[in-house]
């Protein structure tokens, strides 16, 4: 059996699955190889190297990591079906995710879904081989799993259901699942489980996995991430400040578009694989990749006065000028969208209908026209209401003034942010909207409103924040302005005093906005 391993196979299977659509996102060949290639070439002719893959999907790792120990082996030993033997029993380790991501991983490993088959390349004496697959359940405490976060009402199963409780994470110890120490753990983990919402709002899962492969102390961990830890929230705050006060972190490989890893696939924020080498101590190689295009920088993950990842040296640079004006960040004045303590949207029941708070307390009636006391406008998700004044018991005084709306949720594939828009005296919002209060100033309002719309202002918006989440500290590289003044792009990159490169980089990357 030990043949099949010599055989071409045209299509690669594996590559034809990688452009599947699918909720999970398999790792096309070329990038597993990609990600192998940051190790070094001398660990492919040791026969003592360990690799584990703690989120077998179709295997893709295991059986590349096979190809190249068959070849670096060769001289410890010369007849290939006890090269196999020795690489598969003693090299190489996974942990499916699934009881179907097992089999197909097996297939891939070993050409037999069953590792004790007579089809198995090398026979084992169980099904599982070193890819196991072990069913596991939730630890359900006050609604959520204690070591993944998995909200019980959506993921409580029948036992004849997958349960997405993958087992290397619900492990306390994860060195337990292979009693043996590992000198490469590689993998592309599952991004995110639903929490009952859309797939904006889905909670971060990768992390978790990650976190678990350095508890087994390999001598290098590589994975491919959304890259959406760079700027944090959805409890990823204290994973993105320990990634990048880790000097040990060697290579990382930055893909503003997701596509360009995963052909057909949309990752908001693009997504990045990276080396961790346990004995390294210094500087990052950073790639940042753009299509066909990449650039590498050497440099820390965490510059000097920020608290988030840096994709480009261009934007490091603009920040820099920026910075040393010492001006006061949009973040500061910005309110978050429960301002006012209304829901997103109204329940309508005809013409009439309800406004729920935004922390679920009470509801008041609301009107869709004006008419009588229902004289206040309420800027809701997709429309607006009107409401009795009365009614608005949070930041109540600031509903007579100017102020200016700013969508909650973002665009970061395109024009960053939502159209602002100018809120009048008489009116108030909704937690859709992010709000900056005026006061009685109709053409500082519209002069904000301008402001917003430059490429300028979404071009440091996009550089801080991964995610379609403009929470206020998505502003928090944006410097505040005199807002009895106009401000054009031009005038802006002339006030910071950005070179032709750095003009260049803002314009191309950012589209324009009406």
């Amino acid at each position: 059996m030990s043949g099949l391993y010599d055989t071409t196979y045209n299509p690669d299977v594996l590559s034809c699955l990688a452009n599947l659509s699918s909720d999970e996102v398999f790792t096309p060949p070329e990038m597993a190889n990609q990600m192998l290639d940051m190790l070094p070439k001398k660990i492919w002719s040791d026969p003592e190297a360990t690799f584990l893959d703690p989120s077998c999907k179709s295997g893709v790792f295991l059986r590349e990591i096979t190809k190249r120990l068959i070849e670096g082996l060769q001289d410890d030993y010369p007849v290939l079906d006890e090269r196999l033997e020795h690489i598969l029993k003693k090299q190489v380790y996974g942990v499916a995710l699934t009881e179907l991501t097992g089999l197909l991983s097996r297939r891939s490993a070993y050409c037999s879904k069953y590792a004790n088959s007579r089809y198995s390349v090398v026979e084992f004496d169980s099904s599982d081989g070193n890819i196991r697959y072990g069913r596991c359940e939730h630890k359900w405490l006050n609604g959520r799993c204690r070591y993944c976060g998995a909200s019980e009402k959506e993921y409580k199963r029948d036992a004849e259901l997958e349960t997405h409780a993958y087992e290397f994470i619900h492990q306390d110890n994860p060195g337990e699942l292979f009693p043996m120490k590992f000198d490469v753990v590689i993998g592309n983990p599952p991004y995110q489980l639903s929490d009952g919402g859309n797939g904006a709002s889905a909670m971060p899962i990768y992390h978790k996995f990650v976190q678990q492969g350095m508890k087994l102390s390999p001598r290098y961990l590589t994975m491919i991430i959304p890259a959406r830890w760079y700027a944090g929230g959805r409890g990823l705050d204290s994973f993105r400040a320990e990634m990048l006060h880790d000097d040990r972190i060697r290579e990382l490989h930055d893909y503003v578009n997701a596509s360009d890893c995963f052909p057909g696939v949309e990752i908001k924020g693009g997504v990045c694989y990276f080396l961790w080498d346990r004995d390294h101590r210094g500087l990052c190689r950073v790639y940042s990749h753009d299509g066909n295009d990449v650039s590498m920088d050497e440099r820390p993950l965490l510059e000097d006065g920020m608290e988030t990842f840096i994709r480009s040296a261009k934007q490091i640079s603009i920040l820099k000028k920026i910075r040393s004006m010492q001006e006061k960040p949009l973040s500061e004045e910005l309110n978050a969208g429960r301002y006012f303590g209304f829901h997103t949207r109204a329940l309508w029941n005809g013409a009439d209908g309800s406004l729920q708070t935004a922390d679920g307390s009470s509801s008041y009636p609301v009107k869709k026209n004006k008419t009588g006391a229902f004289a206040t406008k309420v800027y809701i998700a997709h429309g607006e209401c009107w409401i009795e004044q009365k009614n608005v018991t949070r930041n109540a005084g600031d509903v007579q003034k100017y102020k200016v709306l700013i969508p909650r949720a973002g665009n970061p594939g395109g024009t960053i942010l939502g159209k602002p828009k100018l809120a009048e005296p008489g009116s108030c919002s909704s937690n859709t909207y992010n709000v900056f209060v005026l006061g009685a100033s109709a053409s500082e309002a519209n002069n904000l409103i301008q402001y917003l719309k430059t490429r300028f202002v979404r071009y440091l918006v996009a550089t801080r924040t991964a995610t379609q989440d403009m929470a206020p500290k998505a502003f928090e590289f944006v410097p505040v302005q005199d807002w009895s003044h106009a401000w054009t792009d031009e005038e802006l990159f002339e006030k910071y005093g950005l070179d032709e490169s750095e003009i260049d980089d803002v314009c191309s990357s950012i589209p324009g906005m009406e």
